[in-house]
């Protein structure tokens, strides 16, 4: 089975996070979606709620494959998640050109770290490239209009939470 890890914050999950996320089912037999507490990171929402918030956005708003598609949490290496799970590749999403300099890095490392484990670079549709966790909490908050960033049930989490 071919499976592959994309790790991320997903602080919360946007459209950009899920058209990733379907791209990589189209190449891989198997996604682990992952999501950590960075303690580098600042977290709106906590592990639990963004497991919660990724759960619903994928399988009950999306009806995506359950059987393709596992969501777990982590707080090691990402290569040794791919190991945990005999995955050979990492995901990584691209949004612009600003994302490429630090993602390199990043994949150069693992790289470093294992050699056996590939990072391949995805980008989401055009409509959602500018679509950022960050972007999205902020415009929430101060009352915007985010139903064309995330899902309904994230809509919905975030409107309560803020």
């Amino acid at each position: 089975m071919n499976t592959a890890i994309y790790p991320g914050t997903f602080d919360p999950i946007t459209y950009g996070h899920i058209d990733v996320i379907k791209k990589s089912l189209n190449i891989f037999d198997k996604l682990i979606v992952a999501t950590t507490d960075n303690i580098n990171k600042n977290y709106h929402f906590s592990i639990n709620d963004r497991l919660n918030i990724i759960n619903n956005s994928l399988f009950k708003d999306l009806k995506l494959n359950k059987k393709k598609i596992k969501v777990v949490p982590f707080d090691i290496l990402t290569i040794n998640l791919c190991k945990k799970y005999k995955a050979g590749t990492i995901i990584r999403g691209l949004r612009a050109v600003s994302d490429f300099e630090y993602e390199f890095q990043l994949a150069g490392m693992n790289k470093k770290l294992n050699s056996n484990i590939e990072t391949m670079f995805l980008m989401s549709d055009v409509e959602n490239q500018i679509i950022s966790s960050k972007f999205v909490k902020e415009i929430a908050n101060l009352g915007g209009n985010i139903d064309r960033f995330v899902t309904k049930s994230t809509v919905k989490v975030l409107k309560n939470n803020l």
